[in-house]
């Protein structure tokens, strides 16, 4: 019944005029519901899940955050299967674990071949920034590039294939020596990112953050170590610390950062916590741009759509999937 009742909410959400859908029963009843591209078939999917998992019929033990989510999930899938061109998954979390790279035994290099084959674009949006460094991009995605290599994927296949970093400020395409390379940024740069390219103003932001990253984590008596990029900085704890201290800082930094002219991205990695230069959402929207695709035509897999997550803004430009480790991706 409530699946089934949410169901409906979400087709009277979509039947609505965009500047209307904010005054919808779902909308009223859950402020913060995210943009809906597609018709969600939840029955369906709560029938399919329930097939092993047998959750209608307990009754003492109430469906979890994760059981909803995964059935999400499975409604998501349904929807976006029919006319899905362009995928786009997180690195860090949800295609291998957190600080490692992709192994050439990684079970996704298959999936994702599989993709492109189909003609649908693949793209990897991270945090992760390596201004002029695209060996170190490679790195980080050398059991993927090399299996490219030793499938002799063809061109029309490969070129499917991208990476946006830093959030949104490098995209990587694969050239023909199967090596990733800098997409010149005039081909894909969207008009208002050119705001933030070569000015004070980015290093002004940065050092308000490094400033505020460091007193804040002194506040809270952990010892940090500062990492200072192009339009990143961040902290990484130099002993342990508990998670909930890394939340505190990225959502305070959130807050103290909240009336700057620059977009920016302030989040917990998981092991630190970085302040970056645009966001997710911005990257997604400049990719679905350069590659002509629309938001009900793309597909975001990611494990951080909390306050504090960096895959959080993207429910704004695309359909999501909210995994909770590389298995479930």
């Amino acid at each position: 019944e409530v699946f089934t009742k949410v169901e409906t909410w979400i087709d009277e959400v979509l039947e609505l005029p965009k500047e209307k859908r904010r005054f919808s029963k779902l909308s009223r009843m859950v402020p913060a519901v995210g943009f809906f591209f597609h018709r969600l078939p939840l029955l369906k999917a709560l029938r399919e899940y329930d097939e092993f998992s047998s959750l209608s019929k307990r009754r003492y033990v109430l469906p979890n955050f994760a059981e909803v989510r995964h059935i999400l999930n499975i409604a998501q899938v349904h929807a976006s299967s029919k006319d899905v061109r362009l995928v786009t998954f997180d690195a860090d979390g949800t295609l291998y674990a957190d600080g490692e790279h992709f192994e050439d035994d990684n079970k996704m290099i298959d999936k994702i071949m599989q993709l492109m084959e189909l003609g649908i674009h693949v793209a990897i949006v991270t945090a992760a920034g390596y201004p002029g460094e695209p060996t170190k991009f490679e790195g980080r995605l050398k059991g993927l590039v090399d299996a490219f290599e030793a499938q002799a994927l063809p061109k029309e296949v490969y070129e499917k294939f991208h990476v946006m970093g830093g959030e949104c400020n490098y995209l990587l395409r694969v050239n023909d020596e199967y090596r990733l390379e800098f997409v010149p940024s005039e081909e894909w740069h969207s008009e208002h990112m050119y705001d933030w390219r070569d000015n004070d103003d980015v290093r002004m932001f940065l050092d308000r953050a490094e400033e505020f990253l460091t007193s804040y984590a002194k506040h809270l008596g952990v010892q940090v170590d500062v990492l200072r990029k192009e339009y990143a900085v961040g902290v990484l704890p130099k002993g342990d610390t508990i998670y909930e201290n890394l939340e505190e800082m990225a959502l305070a930094s959130q807050a103290e950062l909240s009336d700057a002219k620059i977009p920016f991205c302030a989040f917990n990695g998981g092991n630190d916590v970085f302040v970056d230069v645009g966001n997710k959402h911005i990257g997604l929207q400049a990719l679905m741009k350069y590659l002509n695709v629309a938001g009900s035509q793309t597909l975001h897999v990611g494990d951080r759509f909390t306050l504090t997550g960096n895959d959080a803004k993207v429910r704004e430009a695309a359909s999501i999937l909210w995994v909770a480790s590389p298995d479930e991706t």
